[in-house]
């Protein structure tokens, strides 16, 4: 198969930093409105849909995944009396919608509030987010358009769906606090043409937006990142700042008398509370890595009280119910759901096997508790808690397609002999040996704990008789705080060597062989991706680098990437460039090399990650083996889609499309 090779001109950049001296050849590529940027651009991807659209397999990749996107699934859901409020993709639909379904039975009706891909051609908007009134009868929700998740905040009445006047632009990931009659709300925006500065303000609905009062905007940095709740009689207004990945302030306002208290400033930990009465209840990691329950009186915020102490599991989530709390857990991925009652007592609750809590949900007025329920063998659905029992209430599983999987956790040693967790995923009748094709994923970051979900891919990947293995890295939260921090900052290269000792781990017991081996990872698990290609280029046969961070020394200087630097570092800081400066992919691309096979994915309405970093890879990459002599055989490829962003509101056409591609150069690489 013809492999498309694209000169690309190199530029002699080269920047100051710390006295060393960093060149950047494809500096030109930054700049994504350039006509020569697009230019290239559109090359890169002619010639990468000539290589893929020539795979014989890629249609039947692409009919596989469309009849496993096909499956219903819920997104999120909020209880209010009998009625469910829920972001849902039907069976078949391209995107999600915003709905109000009957609690008692799901299924016999609904209220559509919002479907915004309805109304375009390629259904690249979509519902972001959403929040209701304490009462039910409004919801507030968000509409990004192209996967930019640059909300235009909207409010509708839940009983027809009829949208009131309100719209609020630059509500990105907003978060609202409802007053309690339910006539406006606090909420979060960023200030216009500003990526950091999210404050909180206050609307009073059918008020112009633009004189909403400021009520909070005390930013320790820039980047701070500000989440807003209220007490059910709105006498109390808590605002949870995100200062790092790593640590949350907690400011309490008292509305009567207009007094601001801390409840937690300045400190190395993260705070999670939820109003429960006079007190307000919720998790914190403060002298207890992998978290533990705490109340907080109302009337005395420095009076901590531990309800549930530190154990072997973390603590995922917590919502108050009408008699006490409901506790999300996890061990080494695995989720399970606890009720506890007011002091903290416990009553377990079986039923969600191997599985991942995404949500739990209450209406604490009327002693409903929900929560949805997702695993590698199903979509996520809606459990009802009753008791002792989580039972399925919607949407109906349909499992005629899902081939039966056989799911195991095992651990291997890392460099340094740490264990690290790895779940391997195949068709219950598949022999694992040499001959397996297998694609191994890994993340490593941010505090986000791999664990089981529904992934069309693997589903896909599975069912044709591939393995599929996702490594449980330092940097997430698998075993709390104290696992991020190993793998963050100065230890980001634990990470790397984590997810290197899995690929060797497989090949060594036998598993799979190098040749039969794929990575892929995506956003952080790109930088990872970028890390494994240049470091261990022998690692395996085939990549999948998607929306990736790849240029660590002017990555802070684009979109939103400030957010990062407390999880990286900073490179204009010294000690903390020199740790950016060792393991930056795009600077450690060696000419003549022997890289493996690489698919580079990324799309021009990422307002997360810029396009940039995959651009001036692939052409670092294109560069370096343009002489060697099996090149052809292991092609670098780009693509970048338009239309959409980092992932958030991709619709199934589009998620199809670039899945069909990523299998399809997996299978042809690896000879499945």
């Amino acid at each position: 198969m013809s492999t498309p090779s694209i000169p690309t001109p190199r530029h002699d950049v080269v920047d100051e930093y710390h006295g060393t001296s960093v060149p950047d050849p494809y500096r030109w590529l930054e700049d994504g409105s350039s006509s020569d940027t697009q230019g290239w651009v559109d090359a890169q991807n002619r010639a990468t849909r000539r290589v893929l659209d020539a795979i014989p397999a890629r249609s039947a990749w692409h009919a596989d995944l469309v009849g496993f996107m096909q499956l219903p699934v819920v997104q999120a859901v909020q209880v209010r009396g009998d009625r469910l409020i829920l972001l849902e993709r039907e069976r078949g639909a391209q995107q999600a919608r915003l709905v109000v379904r009957p609690l008692a039975d799901p299924a016999s009706e609904v209220t559509v509030i919002a479907d915004p891909a309805a109304g375009t051609g390629d259904a690249a908007a979509a519902v972001d987010w959403f929040d209701a009134s304490n009462d039910g009868r409004l919801v507030a929700y968000g509409i990004s358009e192209g996967g930019t998740e640059n909300s235009i905040l909207h409010v509708a009445r839940t009983d027809d769906g009829a949208a009131l006047g309100d719209r609020i632009p630059n509500c990105r990931a907003a978060s609202v606090a409802w007053d309690p009659a339910g006539g406006g709300f606090h909420y979060t925006r960023y200030p216009e043409g500003d990526e950091y500065h999210r404050t909180v303000h206050h609307h009073t609905l059918g008020a112009d937006w633009h004189d909403d009062p400021v009520v909070w905007n005390d930013h320790p940095t820039p980047q701070t990142w500000p989440n807003v709740s209220a007490s059910s009689d709105g006498n109390y207004l808590l605002v949870e700042a995100m200062v790092g990945w790593s640590r949350t302030d907690l400011h309490l306002l008292d509305r009567v008398t207009g007094r601001w208290t801390g409840i937690q400033v300045g400190i190395d930990a993260v705070t999670d509370l939820s109003f429960d009465g006079d007190r307000l209840i919720g998790t914190t990691t403060l002298d207890a890595p992998r978290g533990r329950v705490i109340a907080v009186p109302l009337n005395d915020v420095g009076d901590w009280t531990t309800l549930v102490a530190e154990r072997d599991v973390v603590l995922d989530q917590l919502v108050p119910t009408a008699d006490g709390f409901l506790l999300a857990t996890s061990a080494t991925g695995i989720g399970a759901i606890e009720r506890h009652g007011r002091d903290g007592s416990s009553v377990s609750v079986a039923g969600v096997d191997v599985s991942t809590v995404v949500q739990l949900a209450a209406d604490r007025d009327h002693g409903v508790e929900l929560a949805i329920v997702t695993g590698f063998d199903a979509p996520a659905t809606i459990h009802r808690i009753d008791g002792t029992t989580a039972r399925e209430i919607y949407p109906d599983r349909d499992d005629d397609i899902v081939p039966e999987l056989s799911v195991s956790h095992v651990e291997y040693p890392s460099s340094d002999g740490t264990m690290i967790g790895l779940f391997l995923i195949h068709r219950a009748d598949v022999d694992l040996g040499p001959d397996t094709p297998t694609i191994l994923n890994g993340y490593g970051g941010f505090a986000i704990t791999e664990s089981p979900i529904w992934s069309p891919t693997i589903a896909a990947w599975c069912a044709r008789g591939g393995l599929y293995a996702i490594a449980g890295l330092r940097g997430g939260f698998e075993h709390g705080e104290e696992w991020h921090s190993a793998g963050k900052r100065a230890n980001k290269q634990n990470v790397f060597d984590d997810f290197h000792a899995a690929a060797d781990w497989l090949v060594g017991e036998g598993i799979t062989t190098r040749d039969r081996l794929a990575i892929a990872g995506g956003s952080n698990g790109g930088l990872l991706m970028g890390a494994a290609i240049t470091q261990r280029p022998d690692l395996c046969r085939a990549v999948w680098c998607a929306v990736p961070l790849l240029d660590m020394v002017r990555f802070p200087n684009f979109l939103i990437a400030r957010l990062w630097t407390d999880e990286y570092g900073d490179p204009d800081v010294a000690e903390e460039f020199g740790w950016l400066w060792g393991y930056s992919p795009y600077h450690r691309v060696e000419e003549g090399q022997r890289y493996p096979a690489v698919l580079f994915t990324t799309a021009e309405g990422d307002t997360r990650v810029d396009p940039l970093h995959a651009r001036k890879m692939a052409a670092a990459l294109q560069h370096a083996t343009a002489e060697v002599p099996d090149a052809a055989d292991r092609p670098i490829l780009f693509h970048q889609e338009g239309r959409a962003g980092h992932g958030v509101g991709k619709p199934v056409g589009k998620r199809a499309d670039e899945q069909a591609d990523v299998l399809a150069f997996f299978s042809w690489q690896l000879g499945l």
